[in-house]
């Protein structure tokens, strides 16, 4: 692993990784409202979301924030306490 990778947490996980965990936590109508995107709104996929994200740079990078803050969540749920 490269310096530049080595806190990075999107390293080694794919958009098509991100959009499934996502929808699966959220769903769609909950996503469609926390990321105003025709593509997560309007007859919504995993297909047509990653065609729409990986042309949409300002949209891509909303759906990988909310993805780190969901796992950040999720890490200190799980810490022993």
């Amino acid at each position: 692993m490269t310096a530049g990778q080595k806190n990075n947490p999107l390293h080694g996980i794919t958009l098509q990784q991100i959009v499934t965990d996502l929808e699966a936590e959220y769903g769609w109508q909950e996503l469609g409202q926390r990321i105003n995107i025709r593509c997560f709104q309007s007859d919504p996929s995993i297909k047509s979301s990653l065609k729409f994200l990986r042309k949409t740079p300002w949209a891509r990078e909303k759906v990988e924030q909310l993805w780190i803050q969901s796992q950040a969540r999720k890490t200190v749920w799980s810490r022993p306490g």
